[in-house]
């Protein structure tokens, strides 16, 4: 047979660059590459050597389990080797495996499998001699691994004495050790505050802290173990079977996933698979599949083995969550609330069962750390229904032309300044009142109850009202006419009505009630009153300076920055003037009293007044310099007690704090 001229030179780049990745992969702990690509690269060798036998050379690495063991290890010589799967990845393929070993078999009849979670960790052989643990070992290439033991005994969740009855001389349990979720999360949360390099995923951080020289970093390291095998025994038979031989493990003292199976059939494989793959995302580790293995010790000995792999069994992996791609641009996408967001445009991928144009990049920090730039080709990641985001840049594959990314000074949707807090990891826009991509979030807040109160503007109201284009911002709110508002899907006539009301009534409002309906950045209610009894008016506000509202109680550095940003923009400005020029006023700010007999006290409201609403209570009291707090506690000095008080009573009653009726709280508004 005659081979084609270029195979022989694809599968000699082939054999180099799967070495190269095995390296990154298993060596030092630092892939390069995701998973589905070293897949793709493996298959089309495998296929070439297939196809062509001459081509097989002995140091190819389709011949080989992993990498080689790290010198600065111990070298163990595995009694038993350990072997790696061969995979498939959808049911037609499942189905051929099945097919294939039964006629390797010569039967038609079912077969019975043991099915789990193909854990995404590092394996690994623990000895045990006369029950206790001497000895623990990376699979290394399979046939030598590297000596751990040091850090195995650091891991909790691995036994270093096995319990019950008919323990055997020497048994050797092979298990995958692995990184949960929520601690890998932790570690590299600690690696980035700490200036230290992330781990790419949690496989890659357990290996990485499995093989440490220092075994007390290994011990600080959240790994945990499922056990999924047997190896060397002496001094008893293995079990007839592996679902019996995990049984026998669990006894042992050793944990062994609570997902372990035992089906009839290929067909009823289906169903961990199917299970496991929708709750992937759920569980608290990473899993990149699930085995199937022939369940009787007899068959598996049996069918032996085919080069590097059993007959016996196969992974069926799920649909890759990571994938490489090619970042075609970056582009800002600007959210509800002003933070802006870079997001990478990339060449489409098909990744985590559906396929990925976009991928956020979080924050210009995130960008520089990882150093992404448009021409890179990248890693990205998609797990269930959480947005793609690119997880590391394929710098040997970076061409001369990249481009590098800089946050725009100005919100591309409003042109309003972008502004970044110091030790904040989002810019935002300052363009709160007029930017469209926050129109929606502002107006709800403008109309909410504590702001402008605007009664019966709900928030799909809102929504509506956007949508139709009926508003753009808070100030067309007081432009809406009875004629558009009846032409709404589910607006009646009487509803309609009832909101040009809300709206007008609106109008009438206080200073501090119109600062915080403005929706500035930090500006809560609290500081809204504080800047309103403190300037007066809106003109001395907005032409204040930094230095002068930081003289103001409750606004500190960061606040008076978002102050001033707020009103330096135009957009901004030309608002609020057409709010004020809608009609919407409030009586003219006094200065907060000073020599008031309640000024810097701390009062409670609770129960039903008579002679007007706790609001309209609260706001006189804050002007006469009281401080309005919401519980009782021992620095409470009165609680106002109306009709129907309750919890808020009886805690002031127990504390021994001062009550008063409504009488006595209108004396005080009298003085």
């Amino acid at each position: 047979m005659v081979i084609p001229t270029n195979f022989p030179q694809r599968a000699s780049e082939l054999r180099d660059l799967i070495n190269k990745y095995n390296y990154l992969y298993y060596i030092i702990d630092n892939p390069e590459v995701p998973d589905s690509e070293y897949d793709r690269l493996f298959h089309e060798l495998k296929q070439i050597e297939t196809d062509h036998p001459e081509l097989l050379t002995a140091d190819s690495p389709t011949q080989r389990v992993g990498g080689k063991a790290l010198d600065k290890f111990n070298q163990i010589t595995h009694a038993i080797p350990m072997l790696s799967l061969d995979n498939v990845f959808d049911t037609e393929q499942l189905l051929a495996f099945d097919q294939r070993v039964r006629d390797w078999l010569n039967t038609s009849e079912s077969q019975v499998y043991a099915a789990e979670p193909k854990l995404d960790g590092l394996a690994i052989s623990l000895r045990y001699e006369q029950g206790v643990l001497t000895q623990a070992a990376t699979r290394g290439d399979g046939a030598t691994g590297e000596d751990v033991t040091a850090n195995v005994r650091t891991i909790p969740t691995v036994p270093l004495k096995l319990t019950g009855n008919d323990i055997p001389e020497v048994v050797e349990i092979r298990g995958e050790i692995f990184m949960p979720k929520a601690g890998f999360d932790t570690l590299n949360q600690q690696q980035i505050a700490d200036d230290k390099k992330p781990f790419v995923n949690p496989r890659n951080a357990a290996a990485g802290s499995l093989r440490q020289l220092d075994s007390k970093i290994t011990a600080s390291r959240p790994l945990e173990i499922y056990c999924y095998g047997l190896g060397e025994i002496q001094g008893m038979n293995k079990p007839d079977s592996h679902s019996e031989a995990m049984m026998l493990i669990s006894q042992w003292g050793c944990r062994i996933s609570p997902e372990l199976k035992r089906l009839t059939g290929i067909d009823e494989c289906m169903e961990p698979i199917t299970h496991l793959g929708a709750r992937r995302e759920s569980l608290p580790y990473d899993i990149a599949g699930v085995l199937c293995k022939f369940d009787s010790i007899q068959l598996q000995q049996r069918l032996g083995f085919v080069s590097r792999t059993p007959r016996w069994a196969i992974a069926h992996k799920f649909p890759a969550q990571e994938e490489i791609t090619i970042v075609e641009d970056i582009e800002i996408q600007v959210g509800r609330t002003g933070a802006l967001t870079p997001v990478a445009r990339l060449k489409p991928v098909f990744v985590g069962g559906v396929t990925v144009s976009n991928a956020t990049l979080h924050n210009q920090d995130e960008i520089e750390r990882k150093d992404v730039r448009v021409g890179d080709t990248v890693i990205v990641r998609r797990a269930g229904d959480v947005i793609p985001e690119v997880v590391q840049v394929v710098l040997s594959k970076r061409p001369d032309n990249t481009v590098l990314f800089s946050m725009p000074t100005h919100c591309p949707v409003c042109q309003s300044e972008v502004e970044r807090i110091e030790g904040e990891a989002k810019a935002r826009c300052s363009g709160g009142l007029y930017c469209a991509a926050q129109q929606k979030e502002a107006i709800k807040h403008f109309a909410s109850r504590k702001a402008m109160d605007v009664d019966g503007l709900g928030d799909k109201l809102v929504e509506q009202l956007v949508d139709e284009e009926l508003i753009a911002d808070v100030s067309d709110l007081f432009q809406l006419t009875l004629e558009q508002l009846s032409a709404l899907e589910r607006m009646g006539e009487k509803s309609a009505v009832n909101l040009i009301n809300a709206l007008q009534t609106a109008k009438q409002t206080t200073f501090s009630r119109f600062l915080f309906a403005l929706g500035i950045r930090e500006v809560g209610e609290a500081t809204a009153r504080a800047l309103a009894s403190h300037l007066l008016t809106l003109d001395v506000l907005q032409q204040a300076d930094e230095e002068t509202l930081i003289e103001i109680e409750d606004v500190g550095p960061v606040v008076a920055h978002h102050i001033v940003t707020f009103f330096h923009q135009a957009h901004n400005r030309e608002v609020i003037d057409r709010l004020l020029v809608a009609g919407v006023n409030w009586p003219e700010e006094q200065k907060v009293s000073s020599d008031s007999m309640i000024s810097g006290k701390t009062i409670v409201l609770t129960g039903t007044l008579e002679q007007m609403s706790r609001s309209e209570a609260k706001d006189k009291l804050l002007g006469l310099g009281a401080k309005v707090a919401g519980s009782v506690s021992k620095k409470t000095d009165f609680v106002v007690a109306g009709r129907d008080a309750g919890s808020k009573l009886s805690k002031a009653e127990k504390l021994g704090v001062s009550v008063v009726d409504e009488a006595t709280m209108l004396g005080w508004f009298s003085l």
